[in-house]
């Protein structure tokens, strides 16, 4: 049973889309509880991809493969974690911002993301502030904006205030990131926090998670 598990966080690790399927059914078959191989399999290994990419191990193309394998997975599993009443981590809103076309980064943090066991609503690119505090009214407690463009990135700000009018700033946690932000620009337009890559987001949205709970 264990060396299935590690075989299907080993096949993600090399982006292996058939072996990651073949090793769940196999799992699955052997009775393997979806909810270990989630965990122990997929989140696992998006873990070490994370820790991979941060120690300059692992590149942008290593992570896309590997994030792609792991969905593959995760389409198998999904409607079996539903059945089995297995909660996501969070719920969290993704989009690049108004104006801004760009969306590599922002699918490269909903692959990590999703790998971590989070729900995620992505609403693409060039959303505007509305689009963001309509999609937070359905009980999202999570938002990631993007921006690639230093012309673009003051609609997080824009956003953040449209978060305030409409009552639900306090009921969110803002994750900022894009190559033109900084931590000090996050903080100049009031997000709780800035991540500067893929990997990063996965790990702060994760502490956003513990602190908002505790906050609740």
């Amino acid at each position: 049973m264990k060396n299935q598990v590690e075989s299907i966080c080993q096949a993600v690790l090399e982006g292996n889309v058939r072996s990651v399927q073949a090793n769940i059914h196999s799992a699955l078959a052997a009775d393997v509880p979806a909810a270990e191989i989630l965990q122990q399999g997929l989140i696992a290994a998006m873990d070490e991809v994370g820790y991979l990419f941060e120690k300059g191990e692992f590149f942008v193309p290593e992570m896309l493969i590997a994030a792609r394998a792991m969905k593959a997975g995760l389409e198998i599993l999904r409607p079996l974690l539903i059945d089995a009443g297995v909660e996501p981590a969070g719920k969290m809103i993704l989009g690049t911002v108004k104006g801004d076309l760009h969306d590599i980064g922002k699918n490269l943090v909903a692959m990590m993301l999703e790998g971590a066991g989070f729900e995620i609503i992505d609403l693409g690119v060039d959303v505007a502030p509305e689009a963001f505090v309509d999609a937070a009214r359905e009980g999202a407690s999570l938002i990631g904006m993007s921006a690639l463009l230093t012309t673009t990135m003051n609609n997080m700000g824009v956003t953040i205030e449209a978060l305030k009018v409409a009552g639900l700033r306090d009921k969110v946690k803002v994750l900022v990131g894009g190559a033109p932000v900084t931590q000090e620009y996050a903080d100049s337009i009031g997000a709780d926090a800035f991540a500067r890559d893929a990997s990063s987001a996965a790990r702060i949205v994760r502490q956003l998670v513990v602190l908002h709970g505790n906050q609740a």
